[in-house]
C-alpha cells in the first residue's frame, strides 16, 4: 500500500503499537484519526496534533457514534486498523480466571468484529480500502500464562482469513498484523521484547510493499508463526510453560 496517501482510523491507538503506527502513518503523509477510550490520553494526543475520536469497542453504541464521527470528517477513509486489545495472566486452576477471559474475548474478538462490521459497508461502497486486523505470535505459539489472550488472537487470525476470502474481488484488502513481544504495556515484561521504534519501522516497510502482504510478519515473529512447520513447536511451548511459575501459588518443578 501507499503509506503516504492513506486516510487511517487507528482504533485503540492511544498507546503502544497503535500509537507508534499512527505517528508513523502521519509522518509518512497520511491522514490519521486515533480512537480510544481514555479521554485524558486522547486530549494529550490532540495537543500533539493528532485527530482523535472516543471509542469503546465493547460498546456497540460507542462504535456506531465513532464511525459516524470519523466518516463525517473523513468521507474518504480507506484504512481501518483494529488495534484495541488486552491481555491478562490467568490461572486455569482457579475458576476466578473467567472474568479475565470474558474481558479478553469482549475486547480482542468481539471488539474486532464490531469495528470491522461498522466500517465494511463504507469500504465496500467506495470499492477500495484496507482492513488491518491485529493478531499475535501468541496466537500461533501459545504462552500458557495468557491462555485466553492466545485463544483470542488465534480467533482473530481465523476471522481475518475468512474476511479476506469473503471480500475477495471487492477492492477491499485484509492485512493481518502479527506482532511478537514488543516493549509495550502488554509485552514489556519480556526481556526479549522488540523495541517499539524498531518494530514500527519494520512494520511500515512491510505495509509499504505492493501488494500489501496478507500477514505482516517481522523477523522476530517468524519463529512463532512457523513453529509447527519447523518442528520446534513442542520445545518452544515447553520453554514458555516455565513462566507458569510466576502465577501465585505456583513454583517450578
Amino acid at each position: 500500500m501507499d503509506i503516504t496517501t492513506r486516510s487511517v482510523f487507528m482504533v485503540g491507538g492511544t498507546s503502544g503499537i497503535g500509537l507508534e503506527l499512527a505517528r508513523r502513518f502521519r509522518a509518512a503523509g497520511s491522514t490519521v484519526v486515533v480512537g480510544g477510550r481514555r479521554t485524558d490520553v486522547l486530549a494529550q494526543l490532540a495537543e500533539e496534533g493528532l485527530s482523535i475520536v472516543e471509542i469503546d469497542v465493547t460498546d456497540p453504541d460507542s462504535v456506531t457514534r465513532a464511525r459516524d464521527e470519523v466518516l463525517r470528517a473523513h468521507p474518504d477513509l480507506d484504512t481501518v486498523v483494529t488495534m484495541s486489545g488486552t491481555g491478562l495472566p490467568e490461572d486455569l486452576r482457579d475458576p476466578a480466571h473467567f472474568a479475565a477471559a470474558e474481558t479478553t474475548i469482549a475486547v480482542n474478538v468481539l471488539g474486532t468484529i464490531r469495528v470491522i462490521d461498522a466500517f465494511t459497508p463504507h469500504l465496500l461502497e467506495r470499492g477500495s480500502g484496507t482492513i488491518i486486523t491485529v493478531s499475535s505470535g501468541i496466537g500461533f505459539l501459545p504462552f500458557p500464562v495468557m491462555p485466553t489472550y492466545g485463544a483470542s488472537k488465534a480467533a482473530v487470525h481465523a476471522y481475518s482469513e475468512a474476511l479476506r476470502a469473503q471480500l475477495a474481488g471487492t477492492g477491499v484488502e485484509v492485512a493481518e498484523l502479527v506482532p511478537p513481544a514488543v516493549a509495550t504495556r502488554v509485552g514489556g515484561s519480556n526481556p526479549h521484547a522488540l523495541a517499539l521504534d524498531a518494530y514500527g519501522a519494520e512494520v511500515m516497510d512491510l505495509l509499504a510493499q505492493d501488494p500489501t502482504p496478507h500477514e505482516i510478519l517481522v523477523q522476530a515473529v517468524l519463529m512463532h508463526r512457523w513453529a509447527e512447520r519447523d518442528g520446534t513447536y513442542d520445545e518452544l511451548v515447553a520453554q514458555r510453560s516455565q513462566a507458569l511459575a510466576m502465577l501465585p501459588g505456583r513454583s517450578q518443578g
